[in-house]
């Protein structure tokens, strides 16, 4: 079994003066899982924060991580089969009240297409998604 990464452990890395590699090394050394992964939502939320540093050796440092990570993590797009299943579990859960943000839906659905697990920081958005194996980094 794999994992995708979530931004949230992406970005804590980076906050904690990490290098892509040391974030990948360390996921590998807590989760026992060499099987990583990104979705594309993941850089999408990535080039916002780097869009969004405060200062321009920040947006440098941010944008060398993602080149770094993207040059040794597959990342994967949003396929109909992915669309499809994201958009049944959104209707399925709004059915009972419940409402997954847009993003964690699609990164949720990308483990679950891929048979992956999701190793995060945000517990609380991934626990609405039915059958999804989550890590808490």
């Amino acid at each position: 079994m794999g994992l995708v990464l979530d931004s949230s452990a992406v970005v804590a890395a980076e906050r904690q003066g990490k290098n892509a590699k040391q974030l990948l090394e360390a996921v590998v050394l807590e989760t026992s899982d060499g099987e990583l992964a990104i979705s594309v939502v993941t850089l999408l939320e990535l080039a916002h924060g780097i869009a969004r540093a405060d200062t321009h050796q920040r947006r440098e440092e941010r944008q060398q991580f993602l080149n770094e990570l993207m040059s040794v993590v597959p990342v994967h797009s949003i396929m109909p089969a992915l669309a499809l299943r994201a958009g049944r579990i959104d209707g399925q859960s709004q059915a009972k009240g419940i409402r997954i943000p847009l993003s964690h839906l699609l990164i949720g659905a990308t483990a679950l297409e891929l048979g992956y697990r999701v190793a995060t920081h945000n517990l609380r958005h991934f626990r609405l998604i039915p059958d999804l194996d989550i890590i808490a980094l």
